[in-house]
């Protein structure tokens, strides 16, 4: 379990260094308001790229931080592919970094699973 939080942890490093090529970090975080959100992916507050790096990611590091389990159902990359898909080209790194991340933690890859 220990390598899988590392692996986890690597990714999300990737995650956000993706991110930020894509100039898509922020280094200033949004209203407090906009983080309570309780719809999926914050999409009534957030941008999909803001509630990455603003709520999935710092999550997920808590989790391994604390030696947490993971969660048992998450399929990120869907979103990504629907969010971005007019422009797949440009994010396909931050795509397929998510759906790496998505197959490690539950084990399924959402974007073949059907």
């Amino acid at each position: 379990m220990v390598l899988k939080y590392q692996q986890i942890q690597q990714l999300l490093e990737q995650l956000s260094d993706e991110l930020k090529s894509l100039q898509l970090w922020q280094s200033k975080p949004p209203a407090a308001a906009a983080l309570r959100s309780v719809e999926p992916f914050a999409v009534d507050t957030l941008a999909f790229h803001q509630w990455l790096q603003f709520v999935m990611i710092p999550r997920m590091q808590v989790l391994i931080a604390q030696r947490h389990p993971l969660p048992d159902k998450m399929a990120v990359s869907p979103m990504a592919v629907q969010v971005y898909r007019g422009e797949l080209k440009i994010h396909r790194n931050l795509i397929a970094c998510l759906r790496e991340i998505d197959t490690l933690v539950t084990g399924v890859d959402p974007l073949q699973a059907s």
